[in-house]
């Protein structure tokens, strides 16, 4: 069976660490979103500035065509990437359709504690308002699911193991 995810989240919900370990789990390639930005949108981002849509949509496109790629060689994958809106995600199910979506969910204190432990991110913590007010949930219609950060990375993993193993009996 070839997955193809996209772990999202605020910034600091671990979707980075998750995704990597997610990835050597299923056994398929993993990247990170943030590594497709232009510069022009992490030299924002360093400033202090919320990115806004004109600014994620080329850099949406490339996490898709990552996707897509992934999904037309077999391979599957796994990718970290914020898809905070709906229309987000919606743009990345365009070109692979079959992504699933596993949203790390925490409360603010959580995703505060934890970004205060990750010095030079070019995401500075005062953007994490303006995720948290972005960040649009799950809807029923999405594929995904929805795993709480409050355990460590093995746990996460292993809980969304279980869940697509019910899902699939």
């Amino acid at each position: 069976m070839s997955h193809l995810l996209v772990v999202m989240g605020v910034s600091g919900s671990g979707k980075s660490t998750v995704g990597a370990a997610l990835s050597q789990r299923l056994r398929v390639p993993f990247a990170d979103a943030d590594d497709l930005h232009p510069e022009a949108n992490v030299a924002k981002m360093a400033r202090g500035e919320a990115l806004d849509d004109s600014d994620r949509w080329p850099w949406l496109q490339e996490v898709g065509r990552w996707l897509a790629d992934r999904a037309a060689a077999g391979t599957g994958g796994v990718m970290s990437c914020s898809a905070l809106k709906r229309s987000y995600r919606d743009q990345l199910r365009h070109h692979a359709p079959e992504t699933t979506f596993v949203l790390l969910e925490g409360g603010r204190d959580i995703i505060e504690r934890r970004q205060a432990s990750r010095p030079g991110h070019f995401m500075p913590p005062s953007l994490l308002t303006s995720q948290f007010s972005t960040l649009e949930p799950l809807e029923p219609d999405e594929d995904g699911v929805v795993l709480e950060v409050d355990q460590g990375v093995d746990a996460i993993v292993q809980a969304y193991v279980d869940t697509m193993e019910r899902r699939s009996s």
